[in-house]
């Protein structure tokens, strides 16, 4: 198992690609994928769009199933802590 430089909830800068420079903080770490999911913050309607949306199955915590926003993941190496 990798040792990363992020951890769940800290918060990053994205530093390459799509999402550069934005702010985010960290939901999740997928160690087998070597990603971090994030949670975006100020996103417009258009960066919504950008993202989409996916469908899920019914179940107890959400009985109707339906539509959800996806989130963003990022490959480790393409983000930095933000310095506070």
């Amino acid at each position: 198992m990798s040792k990363y430089h992020v951890k769940k909830n800290d918060n990053v800068v994205v530093n390459t690609g799509e999402w550069k420079n934005r702010e985010a903080k960290v939901l999740a770490i997928l160690p087998k994928k070597d990603r971090v999911v994030l949670e975006i913050t100020g996103l417009t309607d258009d960066d919504r769009a950008k993202l989409g949306k996916r469908s899920i199955k019914k179940s107890q915590a959400n009985p109707n199933g339906g539509m959800v926003e996806r989130s963003v993941s990022v490959h480790v190496s393409n983000v930095n802590k933000k310095s506070e």
